[in-house]
């Protein structure tokens, strides 16, 4: 293993939390998840992957188990002994109950200097009645404005994956690591706040200055882009779907050139700029799905490449599935092993081990041994 370290949380009522675990699980971190009695309620959300959920199994290969009640004595020093020679502690618990339970990140930094302390919540620390409310992800994604700008002009639309938790444990990897590195120079650790709002926020940026700068509203749009055109799909003649993308003036002329063989629309006024294009949507767009729904999607995906304008098919989980650029690795699990989707990003060096899913309380005893008074 490259590094050590430990995650310590309660129940995986969310899941950021077990995002950000994953990647460092990854890593090669040593990762104790603690959970109840009756286990992480995400393993009971499905059976579909040889007997276990999903979720589950994505968010938690590589972890240790270890049940815990921080409203037990003997199980409160325990942890502490734990948390003695952690690096990383994270929790999600609702607000306040870490700090009652007695495992605040305050406390614990003051305890232990040298501890990372990452708290994960759902608005962060704004207050009634932001601080009550639940924040699974699909309300974030609501609440934060995300479901306004995604879906079509009827209807808002959910994101189709946990965006909200993804993302937070995508930051909270990313500020872990870099607590670390200060850790490295100074000395000491650091208290990191995350909150699945605020990642939902960054990921507005354009939008909400759309709004405040321009007085503008960021529509939604399906598989179209707001700001460029053409950048969206189109159905071909053969019934399938072929995103196609614009970035530039130059890339439109030789769109038109190329794949509409229409030299005529690459200085049009009208359609010469991506400004004038944008302005002009209804009537570009209605031109190019004439000439194209006329193409075979073969013949379509030739002249694209032959203009050097970028392009890509609007796939299903079954393509996926089959899909040559797809990297898998194999996750041990009770009923067997699993071709798992591969880690985004990898080292090219000798390849990693992805440790299995734990049972639970899987390695309780061997803990407790192991931080024994």
């Amino acid at each position: 293993r490259r590094w050590g370290g430990l995650w310590g949380f309660r129940g995986a009522r969310r899941g950021a939390a077990p995002s950000l675990w994953a990647r460092l699980a990854d890593a090669g971190a040593r990762v104790i998840k603690l959970e109840r009695r009756e286990g992480d309620f995400a393993r009971g959300y499905d059976n579909y992957v040889r007997g276990s959920s999903t979720y589950f199994v994505y968010l938690n290969r590589g972890k240790q188990s270890l049940v815990i009640d921080i409203k037990d004595e003997d199980d409160c020093a325990l942890l502490h002994r734990i948390l003695a020679s952690a690096d990383v502690w994270v929790q999600n618990l609702a607000p306040g109950a870490a700090e009652r339970a007695g495992f605040g990140s305050a406390d614990l930094r003051a305890r232990y200097p040298r501890l990372i302390t990452v708290d994960i919540s759902g608005y962060g620390e704004t207050g009634p009645p932001y601080d009550r409310m639940k924040a699974y992800d699909m309300l974030v994604q609501a609440e934060s404005g995300v479901a306004s700008v995604t879906g079509s002009e009827a209807e808002p639309g959910r994101i189709g994956v946990s965006a909200c938790d993804i993302a937070t444990g995508m930051f909270s990897h990313a500020a872990v690591l870099e607590a670390l590195i200060k850790r490295g120079i100074d000395g000491k650790g650091s208290a990191i706040k995350a909150s699945l709002f605020a990642s939902m926020a960054d990921w507005m940026s354009a939008p909400l200055m759309w709004h405040e700068y321009a007085g503008r509203v960021w529509p939604r749009m399906a598989l179209r882009h707001p700001a460029l055109v053409p950048y969206g799909a189109f159905e071909t003649s053969d019934g399938h779907r072929v995103m196609i993308a614009c970035q530039n003036d130059r890339e439109w002329r030789r769109f038109a050139e190329t794949v509409l063989e229409r030299p005529d629309l690459a200085t049009a006024p009208e359609y010469a700029t991506q400004v004038a294009r944008v302005e002009n949507r209804d009537e570009v767009e209605a031109v190019l799905e004439g000439i194209l729904g006329a193409l075979d999607r073969e013949t379509l995906r030739a002249r694209l490449a032959a203009a050097d304008v970028a392009f890509g098919s609007v796939n299903t989980v079954a393509d996926l599935s089959e899909h040559p650029a797809l990297r898998r690795v194999e996750i041990g699990t009770p009923g067997g092993p699993v071709s798992h989707v591969a880690p985004a990003v990898y080292f090219d060096e000798e390849p990693r081990e992805y440790g299995p899913i734990p049972e639970v309380d899987e390695h309780g005893a061997r803990i407790r041994e192991e931080f024994s008074p």
